[in-house]
């Protein structure tokens, strides 16, 4: 199919090299020309406008709801050329984008599918990513040969929860994180050896062991998944939760230690949560 990516960070990119692999012809556009050309992929277009003319399929991974409304609903924005294209909105903002940007595309003759995704780089790399799709039916069966190609599609009912599971999905990664920082710290204070303490965290968790050059080593580079967009993240879920009148004790307390750590490690890795142990090491 045709396909047009806006936005070829991390992710983004782990999704054009896939579908290229399985033989998609893409166009990409990023904020950052140079970034979608260093992936030496397809087309790279100069406006998200231009990315999406003449795409079957429009796939969005972006930083945060600003960019992406700028990214749809700017002067050169995807939205402008929306007509009969598919598109689908990948990234991590919450559910209130979704109430500016569906309907204009749905008005212009465009399909729209909520999709957040779930998985590490490697994994969208090899199609064994996570999908949460919600849209019509008609949409999902023109988009998915690239939803196959990019991993397990769970169906949910609408948009709106797609976008609140995503967040449900990094709240309970990133207070996994927080836990798995904390009993590393604490098993080594006691004593106990820490590729033991890591062995039985991965047992119960075994996502964890992804990151184990960060828990285990301290190692906090290469970056996957940067600790102040985790950080992001937890913020838009606590203030869904709140909104929804749930407590989230819990919850709360992984974002105060997520905010803590992102002071000075918020440009590494997720699992640099770990440097709040070990300045209490260093400084015991």
């Amino acid at each position: 199919m045709r396909v047009a990516i806006l936005g070829t960070g991390k992710m983004g990119g782990a999704i054009a090299r896939r579908l290229n692999a399985e033989g998609h012809e893409l166009t990409l556009w990023n904020r950052t020309r140079e970034r979608a050309e260093a992936l030496a992929i397809g087309r790279v277009a100069a406006t998200p406008s231009e990315a999406a003319e003449d795409a079957e399929v429009v796939i969005s991974i972006l930083t945060n709801a600003d960019a992406i409304r700028a990214a749809y609903l700017g002067d050169t924005g995807a939205a402008k050329t929306a007509k009969r294209q598919v598109f689908i909105e990948m990234s991590t903002a919450g559910p209130d984008v979704i109430e500016d940007l569906q309907p204009v595309i749905e008005q212009a003759g465009a399909q729209f599918i909520e999709c957040p995704v779930l998985g590490s780089i490697s994994a969208m790399d090899t199609g064994k990513g996570l999908l949460f799709a919600a849209g019509d039916d008609s949409a999902l069966e023109r988009a998915r040969p690239v939803l196959d190609a990019l991993g397990e599609v769970r169906r949910i009912k609408d948009p709106a929860s797609a976008a609140k599971l995503k967040l449900i999905a990094n709240t309970v990664l990133t207070g996994l994180s927080a836990l798995a920082a904390e009993v590393l710290a604490a098993g080594a204070a006691a004593g106990v050896d820490t590729e033991d303490v890591f062995w039985v965290l991965t047992r119960f968790a075994p996502a964890l062991g992804v990151r184990r050059a960060g828990y285990v080593e301290h190692r906090y580079e290469p970056v996957t998944f940067a600790l102040r967009d985790a950080l992001k993240d937890l913020r838009l879920a606590t203030e869904l939760f709140k909104r929804a009148g749930s407590a989230t004790p819990i919850t709360d307390k992984t974002k105060e230690l997520f905010e803590k750590a992102a002071e000075t490690a918020g440009g590494l890795d997720l699992s640099a949560i770990s440097t709040l142990y070990e300045k209490e090491r260093t400084a015991s």
